[in-house]
């Protein structure tokens, strides 16, 4: 008998197979700004703007103090996210030096609601992943718990324009635990949707059918076909349709060249738009940085090198610390910004890359899934693949994913032409949630 958990992020999207027979083996390689703060939840289930009024100065201090724990561990969430996102990045680029897109928030969601169903040394190599094992002591459930408290402060803001969910599709006879569904609901908003497995052409037509809804059309297909053996898939989605705080007028697009490298070129539709842009220039790495504000609070991060070529050195240096001192030397002023658009759809087999950051046990035969099923002995996940597509144009963008450096907010010329290979982030400006990572080294392809 084998059992299979399909675990799938759209725009991200993480596959992960579950089998149970180990001859098997692996079969594949504006919340707005003015608000200040996440509305993370309180014990209580309230937002901190809802907890009541302290009395007292000394009542009020003591709130701030039972606060400032919380809102630490939330940082240091989002902070080795990034991290992750960009080690991730890493792995990646040293398998091609293409077009790259991917939802870091997407693949620790993923981790982190797989991690439900696992015990002992596997458990502790997921949570090591983001350093967060002191955090995950002080309660049974404080991992799941904050990225509960990230899901929740980035959905209760509309203008953001992102949206996030999951499904578990659970075969009749798949033994699972109901503390497995009962956590995945709590924590993660899992909706449970029996099917029947066995019938595997009706089983495809009705997860691409929940999918192809859940992600607004964008994976309308994503089976292709399923094994009746398979027990439990579970689809967890991401997805940005982020609008420009001030959109490109479609009158000034015009094709233009952009240069692959210093030999090579094609042409692409550039859009042209003058305004006020926040930007800097980091001197030690040579490279221009430019925010593009979307509506919501959220912001795409364009980093340009400053000659032809060097694009994928800087990647073994991208931190959340360089990241935070670019954006506190960044300076608005008036500019004119070309900008190509480009619409970018990337597969990764994930579970290699997921080994060298740390993740072994899990795809291995000793894999502790007791959390998932009481059937768990010889379970192991055998393959996640990570799908993410993005679309930027004259509107927006629809996404279904320290070193110590000189920084001066004066070099960037007046004129900024986005004309040759660049990275991209799109993260949600009060968390700083990193939501989708990219590379454009070609924006003519896919």
């Amino acid at each position: 008998m084998r059992a299979v958990l399909r675990l799938l992020l759209p725009i991200f999207l993480a596959e992960v197979w579950l089998a149970s027979d180990p001859a098997l083996g692996l079969q594949g390689s504006e919340a707005q700004a003015e608000r200040g703060a996440l509305e993370l939840q309180g014990p209580q289930n309230q937002t901190w703007e809802e907890l009541q009024a302290p009395a007292n100065t000394d009542e009020k201090q003591e709130q701030e103090h039972e606060k400032a724990p919380l809102m630490a561990q939330q940082q240091q969430l989002v902070n080795e996210t990034t991290n992750f996102g960009f080690s991730l990045l890493r792995k990646i680029s040293m398998r091609h030096d293409g077009n790259v897109v991917f939802s870091p928030l997407g693949v620790s969601l993923a981790m982190a609601g797989l991690m439900l169903g696992t015990r002992g040394k596997t458990k502790a190599e997921v949570e090591s992943v983001f350093h967060l094992q002191a955090v995950n002591q002080t309660e049974p459930h404080s991992l799941p718990n904050l990225f509960k408290g990230l899901r929740e402060a980035l959905s209760s803001n509309p203008d953001l324009g992102l949206t996030q969910g999951s499904f578990a599709f659970i075969h009749k006879d798949f033994d699972i635990e109901e503390t497995f569904i009962n956590l995945s609901k709590r924590y993660f908003d899992t909706e449970c949707v029996p099917l029947n497995f066995r019938n595997a052409s009706q089983a495809k037509g009705l997860m691409n059918h929940y999918v192809n809804k859940e992600t607004q059309g964008k994976i309308p297909k994503l089976f292709n076909e399923v094994n009746p053996e398979t027990k439990l898939v579970l689809v967890d989605y991401i997805l940005f349709k982020g609008k420009w705080l001030t959109p490109f007028d479609p009158v000034y697009t015009e094709p233009d060249t952009f240069h692959l490298d210093k030999y090579k070129a094609v042409k692409v539709p550039m859009m042209y738009r003058e305004g006020k842009f926040a930007s800097t220039f980091d001197k030690n790495f040579r490279c221009h940085i430019l925010k593009l504000p979307y509506r919501g609070n959220a912001t795409m991060l364009v980093v340009l090198m400053e000659k032809k070529g060097d694009y994928l050195a800087l990647e073994d240096y991208l931190t959340t610390d360089l990241v935070e001192t670019w954006l506190r030397n960044m300076k608005t002023r008036n500019m004119e910004v070309f900008f190509p658009k480009f619409r970018l759809e990337q597969k990764y087999e994930m579970h290699e890359l997921l080994k060298q950051l740390g993740i072994r046990s899990v795809f291995s035969h000793s894999a502790d899934l007791g959390g998932l099923s009481a059937a768990a002995r010889n379970l192991q996940v055998s393959k996640v693949l990570q799908q993410s597509v993005i679309e930027v144009d004259e509107k927006g963008t629809e996404a279904a994913a320290g070193t110590l450096s000189e920084i001066i907010a004066y070099s960037l010329p007046p004129v900024v032409k986005v004309d040759r290979p660049f990275h991209f982030m799109i993260y949600e400006e009060t968390s700083k949630v990193l939501l989708f990572l990219g590379r454009v080294a070609n924006p003519t392809l896919p």
